[in-house]
């Protein structure tokens, strides 16, 4: 696959067969349009997407889908933990396969997240939450610029 603009280099699909396994041990029905979706967006290495993204290039493969569906999906995907839901500037939001509690930097001028490697960044200082709630994750997102000073 190429590299378009704004897009990650998200290495090799995973078989159906894999898919359906996740699918399935999220405990969701592996349908025509999660296996096409799933199948874009489940790939050997990590993938940070917005809805937009993948529904071109699920049009892109032939997939007949429309955007709304996406977004369905991707919520869905979200609500059994296949996928971290990211929102930046309140916006744009992504959605990542890696769903471990780490932190992003954001290329501002591609659109681009990228993770950051483990133990970069220390949060020190994190309240106390009520008394039922814990803490799921802590979203830090660095944003990064072209530096043009010479």
């Amino acid at each position: 696959m190429h590299k378009a603009h704004g897009h990650e280099d998200h290495g090799k699909p995973l078989s159906e067969s894999a898919v359906i396994e996740l699918l399935r041990h999220a405990r969701l029905r592996p349908t025509r349009q999660r296996l096409a979706l799933g199948g874009l967006l489940f790939t050997e290495h990590g993938r940070h997407v917005t809805a937009e993204i993948l529904h071109a290039e699920a049009v892109a493969g032939g997939e007949r889908v429309s955007l709304a569906t996406v977004y369905n999906t991707l919520h869905q995907f979200k609500r059994a933990g296949l996928v971290r839901e990211l929102a930046i500037d309140g916006t744009r939001t992504y959605f990542d396969t890696n769903t471990s509690n780490h932190s992003h930097f954001y290329i501002e001028q591609d659109g681009r997240l990228v993770d950051i490697p483990d133990g970069s960044i220390r949060v020190d200082g994190l309240p106390t939450p009520p008394e039922g709630m814990r803490i799921s994750h802590v979203d830090v997102v660095v944003r990064l610029v072209e530096d043009t000073r010479k």
